[in-house]
């Protein structure tokens, strides 16, 4: 089932095991089956702590598979075939049963611990989900280490009679105790703060009680890290404050043009640059919004984090990066979720066999197109003008594929549904003013990105796209506040650009901030003078 080089890794993985762990096949029929208990059955010969037994009497989805400390009651468990994304989890699933360390703050583990109640967690996932793999490791984390909390991973595409049943439209989709929890990327600490009463209170306390930064970076992705990485290493209290570490890299699949690397994936990127992050004295803070900014009496910037609570700053690092452009048309939210979507990769997998839609002709929307047109039955993409905008040769791949079929002069103009799900999209032929119906399972709107930047205005001069207005060094109208990346009006959206920028708007507020401290030092001795 594995390869050599993946066995030689697992097999060096598993070294780290304290404890035996056994893993328990849960066998059911079809290939899929077969393939689980050949993974099982490869794990089983690469480590004498690993126990494998066969369960054909319990009554669980089937195949499946489930991990559990060999003398303990706990037992996460993956119902299909743990492989693409994830693999890791499954790797981190083993060594936490096994008593390898959790890299987590060891107060989230006794909160977890704390937690009263029966718990059962079912996440719906695809393998080619790259948010998925997040949330289904931090559930296993709680299934490992409270015995009262319950975790099942479940591969949509192969229990596609329970995605339906269930009305599950995206993933991932997260069940507590049968009934709907979330949607989406989650971190741990959101999910704890949903089920624990008390934990909003707490984290906020923690986060009000904190000393004032000389930089605080406001966002987790490319150009956040980077500027924290160069403000960090100037010796200087730094901190980030961040939604989820990786900003937009969390959904971005395949990155082939980060110089240096010929080819990686989003949330890989993501992890090595919060190790990175992490190897310095740099205060990550996650799980958080800011929601304006404001400059208080002793002269440091204020970044209020809602509910009356603040940060405070000598300097602040805006990289609060960009989301997917909403196409706000009637529908759009109500079915949001529930057919349209707005990662092809993560969800496309729920759509097998069925036709949608793809809505953008530029390079997002024709390779997302390419990527659907392996899964589902037919593609759709509607162009707003009358070409695509898309580098030819994606359009030439695109035009190879028998089920991809173009409409060029189409505005979309709703969404439709039965209440339940999207069961089509208006549309109106601009040449003609015709108004079109067609019948779609799923919408993927694909028509660029919007800056994150609504918090800021008020404050600092912003574009008319809403972009955050930054001079040479990344420095806005704003004394003291920086800016970076895709929040910023840089004329091209890329990773590395974002690094650079990143970078160069940390030196600018070093810069700042020396200037500051020799302007404050020659007031202090003209007062002394004086006196």
């Amino acid at each position: 089932m594995l390869d050599l080089k993946m066995k030689q890794q697992l097999a060096s993985y598993l070294e780290n095991l304290k404890t035996p762990v056994e893993l328990v096949a849960y066998p059911g029929q079809g290939e899929a089956s077969l393939q689980l208990e050949a993974l099982i059955q490869d794990i089983d010969s690469l480590s004498s702590n690993i126990r494998v037994r066969r369960d054909t009497h319990a009554d669980v989805r089937r195949p499946a598979m489930g991990v559990r400390p060999a003398a303990g009651d706990t037992e996460i468990r993956f119902a299909g075939l743990p492989l693409g994304h994830e693999f890791t989890s499954l790797v981190l699933a083993i060594l936490h049963s096994g008593g390898h360390p959790m890299k987590i703050d060891p107060a989230l583990i006794e909160q977890i611990r704390d937690l009263d109640g029966e718990l059962h967690f079912e996440t719906y996932i695809s393998l080619s989900c790259q948010n998925c793999p997040d949330v289904v490791q931090a559930l296993n984390m709680m299934a490992a280490i409270n015995p009262n909390i319950r975790h099942e991973m479940i591969d949509g595409a192969l229990f596609q009679d329970e995605v339906s049943e269930r009305n599950i439209m995206a993933v991932p989709s997260v069940l507590l105790n049968g009934a709907p929890f979330s949607q989406g990327r989650i971190s741990l600490q959101d999910i704890l703060q949903k089920v624990d009463s008390n934990a909003g209170e707490r984290r906020r306390a923690q986060l009000a009680d904190k000393d004032a930064f000389d930089m605080l970076v406001i966002g987790g992705g490319p150009a956040g890290a980077s500027a924290a990485i160069y403000a960090a290493r100037k010796g200087i209290r730094t901190g980030i404050l961040a939604e989820r570490f990786g900003g937009q890299l969390m959904d971005t699949v395949g990155i082939e043009n980060f110089v240096s690397v010929s080819k990686t994936e989003g949330p890989k990127l993501a992890a090595n640059l919060e190790a990175h992050v992490s190897s310095y004295d740099v205060d990550i803070m996650e799980g958080q919004r800011a929601h304006g900014l404001s400059t208080d009496q002793q002269g440091l910037i204020r970044v209020d984090i809602g509910d009356g609570m603040a940060l405070r700053s000598k300097s602040v690092m805006l990289a609060t990066g960009a989301r997917w452009r909403e196409i706000n048309v009637p529908g759009e939210q109500q079915y949001r979720g529930k057919g349209v979507a707005y990662c092809p990769h993560c969800d496309g997998p729920l759509f097998k066999g069925k036709s949608v839609a793809v809505i953008g002709g530029g390079n997002s929307g024709v390779e997302a197109a390419i990527d659907l047109a392996g899964i589902v039955e037919h593609v759709t993409v509607l162009e707003f003008d009358n070409t695509l905008r898309s580098d030819e040769v994606l359009q030439r791949k695109a035009n190879s594929m028998a089920n991809i079929e173009f409409i060029l002069n189409a505005q979309t103009t709703e969404v439709l549904g039965d209440g339940e799900r999207v069961t089509g999209l208006r549309y109106t032929d601009r040449n003609s003013g015709a108004s079109h119906d067609l019948a779609l399972s799923g919408i993927f709107v694909q028509i660029g990105l919007v800056p994150n930047t609504e918090f800021l205005q008020g404050s600092v001069a912003l574009s008319e796209h809403g972009e955050v207005i930054t001079g040479d060094r990344g420095e806005t109208s704003m004394p003291g506040v920086f800016a970076a990346g895709d929040a910023t009006t840089t004329p091209y959206k890329q990773i590395v650009i974002a690094m650079g920028d990143g970078a160069n708007a940390a030196l600018g507020a070093f810069d700042y901030l020396i200037r500051q401290s020799v302007s404050d030092a020659q007031t202090d001795g003209d007062q002394h003078q004086a006196a």
